[in-house]
């Protein structure tokens, strides 16, 4: 069981950038690979990024490849969303997830949080 809380959402121009965390609280954090997932309003989940749980592998949706990075910290059971060059189109909840098996599809991820509203202005 894993327990998962973002943080680092919040209101930025576009242009602009924003850090998320997500904390993980549970045993063998290293063992699962982590995604970033976001739902803008009146659209579907979509995939964001996802990291290995070694942290060695690491995938993007197409449109934020080259602003997005995501990174983790096993030591501190802490995975990481940088997010450089925000758009608006960038506006949705974002939401970590944990997954058994380093995947980008939704339907792998056993464990959500609660999501962090990101809100690029224009």
């Amino acid at each position: 069981q894993v327990q998962l809380v973002e943080s680092g959402g919040g209101l930025v121009q576009a242009g602009g950038s924003l850090r998320l965390s997500c904390a993980a609280s549970g045993r063998a954090f290293g063992s699962y690979a982590m995604g970033w997932f976001r739902q803008a309003p009146g659209k579907e989940r979509e995939f964001v990024a996802a990291i290995s749980g070694g942290g060695f592998r690491t995938s993007y949706t197409d449109s934020v490849k080259g602003r997005f990075t995501i990174s983790r910290d096993n030591a501190k059971s802490t995975v990481y969303l940088q997010m450089n060059s925000l758009k608006p189109e960038d506006t949705a909840v974002y939401y970590c997830a944990a997954a058994n098996a380093y995947s980008g599809r939704y339907s792998s991820y056993d464990y959500w949080g609660q999501g962090t509203q990101v809100t690029v202005s224009s």
